[in-house]
């Protein structure tokens, strides 16, 4: 008999789950570093459903740390990058690609009750705001990812809630505001490790391959488990 890519999958955690997680549709704002991650392990582990928003095309620069990125997609849309990996890993997935003019404006109007479950991994904190506040009053269940530039070690990772978050200084930007929108819990991903300061005049935040990577798995597992309503 003819192997099932996800049999090990199934293994693990069994039909019934296998097919609430083909079930379930995720949206996935930001596929960058973190993003591209989060929807590769998304796809490898059952998700059949999943939206990708950005409105940013693949650089040189994001080879060092983005699963899309090779020399021969410069320049070509990251969401369509990726859609293509995942119709390559698994051709039953229906994949919806949004990219809009602005990543501040108007994405989250994607966020309804058909939705699963929302990423967000973005950069911008106003975007991100708009998100969780969205996905709040929709009652859809949200994990943010807060800073993974400048790190080094991502054995510090952990989620945890936004309000029990400390030494990342995005987490305390996000705590303060999310306070002023009455907002008193949200899931996210964060790191205890310094940032580490680099000599540069320049604001772009320094990376390496196997951080943003690991943050992104760490949220694609999150997310199954939550689906399956998985208990350590």
């Amino acid at each position: 008999m003819e192997e099932k890519w996800n049999s090990r999958t199934e293994l693990l955690i069994g039909k019934e789950n296998l097919e609430k997680l083909s079930k379930s549709k995720i949206i996935v704002y930001g596929i960058g570093g973190v993003g591209s991650f989060v929807v590769e392990g998304l796809v490898r582990a059952g998700i059949e459903n999943i939206i990708l928003v950005d409105n940013d095309v693949i650089s040189p620069s994001n080879i060092n740390r983005q699963i899309h990125a090779t020399t021969s997609n410069i320049g070509k849309l990251k969401v369509e990058c990726m859609k293509e990996r995942i119709l390559l890993i698994n051709p039953n997935v229906k994949v919806e690609t949004y990219v809009p003019t602005d990543m501040s404006i108007e994405e989250e109007t994607l966020i309804d009750d058909s939705v699963s479950y929302v990423v967000d991994a973005v950069d911008t904190i106003t975007t991100k705001l708009k998100l969780i506040e969205k996905a709040k009053k929709e009652d859809v269940p949200i994990i943010s990812c807060m800073g993974t530039g400048n790190k080094l070690d991502p054995t510090q990772f952990e989620i945890s809630d936004i309000y029990k978050t400390s030494v990342c200084p995005l987490a305390k930007v996000m705590r303060k505001e999310l306070r002023k929108r009455k907002i008193t819990s949200l899931k996210v991903l964060y790191s205890k490790e310094e940032p580490i300061k680099h000599n540069t005049e320049k604001r772009t935040p320094a990376s390496i391959s196997f951080v943003p990577s690991v943050a992104g798995m760490i949220i694609a597992g999150e997310v199954v488990k939550d689906i399956i309503e998985y208990q350590c």
